[in-house]
């Protein structure tokens, strides 16, 4: 098989690079290692920046978006019970989307079956090859047979235990990271939400979150060890220590019930550095992972292949290297960015186990000077709607 950009992954970075590239008129196929189904089966956030609701639209995956997503004009902040309201909208006139990544990817997986753009799902043994020189290539296995494609370029959107990343060579790329010693224990409940807006609470006992995928459906979490096991907390554990973390009144309206999913997610921030390595492209958590805590993940992926498609426009259009050529640096630049605020919103939020009293007293000045500064509430806000330089 021949084509113009092999992208590997079909989460919401491939697809919607995909479909970028199919509205340029650049021939793409996608390779996926896993299911349709298991892909749609991931339980992911879905807070959408302002941009990413743009460009949804622009490719004409927006109608159930536009009909069953819900604006946020602001969030809700929590220490110790004390309420602060950070408003997007009446700060720096903007807001986010909450609509959840499963039906993002939902609806880029209708749009490139109706145009008959190729797909290739459950593909076995997947790995990349001679990218460093002008005709990369693709092997997989399908159906107990061996397949190549042929390409211009490879587009690495398999996430962060993909094959793509991985086939780099260790001395040609430069890794960062930390890890958090607590994850997300996440229980997803059909209840109406707490509150019309996510809670972000900071509590002695840990962090929480109040968050939703619906007006009739929640999404809840709780900081835990991470050495625990979801199978270790029932729904009543749950909702007991959920309802310790958060304000009296907020605790008190809960409305709970039996948990339909119920998981652990580990935190860490990660960066890989360059991006581009002759041929291929990183995007995605294929490129770098980010804290849940400033609902950047899908975002950032967004704006990589974005970015992608842009400079392959070029390239195809113009016979121009100068896009593929900024790739790496410009998506690094808001990659770094993003991290910053990723990792700042979990410190603020977090019980760290080796901060003690002095750690919590800088959370508290951190919040009290949100709360008495609007100068540091715009910076919040213009950090979690999407800062773009």
């Amino acid at each position: 098989m021949r084509t113009q950009v092999a992208i590997i992954g079909a989460g919401p970075a491939g697809l919607t690079l995909g479909r970028l590239l199919e509205g340029a008129g650049i021939d793409a196929v996608i390779i996926e290692q896993r299911s349709a189904e298991y892909v749609l089966g991931r339980i992911r956030a879905g807070v959408l920046e302002q941009s990413s609701v743009d460009l949804l639209r622009q490719m004409g995956v927006n109608q159930r978006m536009d009909a069953e997503g819900i604006f946020h004009d602001g969030i809700e902040l929590s220490f110790d019970g004390e309420m602060l309201r950070v408003n997007f909208n009446e700060l720096i006139a903007r807001r986010v989307m909450v609509y959840g990544q499963t039906e993002v990817t939902r609806d880029l997986m209708d749009a490139r079956t109706a145009s008959g753009a190729k797909s290739i799902y459950e593909a076995g043994d997947v790995h990349i090859h001679d990218f460093d020189g002008e005709t990369p290539r693709v092997t997989f296995t399908k159906d107990g047979q061996t397949h190549q494609i042929e390409c211009d370029f490879i587009a690495g959107c398999d996430g962060f235990h993909g094959v793509s990343r991985a086939s780099v060579p260790p001395s040609a790329i430069s890794l960062f990271e930390r890890v958090y010693p607590f994850g997300w224990l996440g229980v997803l409940v059909d209840q109406p939400p707490v509150a019309e807006e996510l809670i972000y609470a900071h509590h002695k006992r840990g962090f929480a979150l109040c968050s939703m995928r619906s007006l009739t459906r929640s999404r809840y979490y709780v900081q835990v060890d991470s050495t625990e096991k979801a199978e270790n907390w029932s729904d009543d554990r749950f909702w007991d220590e959920l309802r310790a973390r958060l304000n009296p009144d907020i605790a008190e309206s809960l409305k709970t019930g039996p948990s339909i999913e119920k998981s652990i997610a580990p935190l860490r921030s990660f960066v890989a550095e360059p991006l581009r390595f002759g041929r291929l492209f990183l995007t995605g958590d294929a490129a770098h992972i980010v804290p849940p805590t400033g609902a950047k993940g899908l975002n950032m992926a967004i704006h990589d292949v974005m970015e992608l498609a842009t400079a392959l426009q070029e390239f195809y259009g113009e016979r121009s290297d100068a896009g593929i050529n900024a790739y790496s640096g410009n998506v690094l630049e808001n990659t770094w960015r993003t991290e910053r605020f990723s990792w700042w919103m979990t410190q603020l939020l977090h019980t760290f186990p080796d901060s003690g009293d002095f750690g919590r007293r800088i959370q508290r000045a951190d919040f009290d000077y949100l709360a008495a500064s609007r100068i540091a509430r715009q910076s919040l806000a213009e950090n979690y709607t999407g800062f773009r330089a």
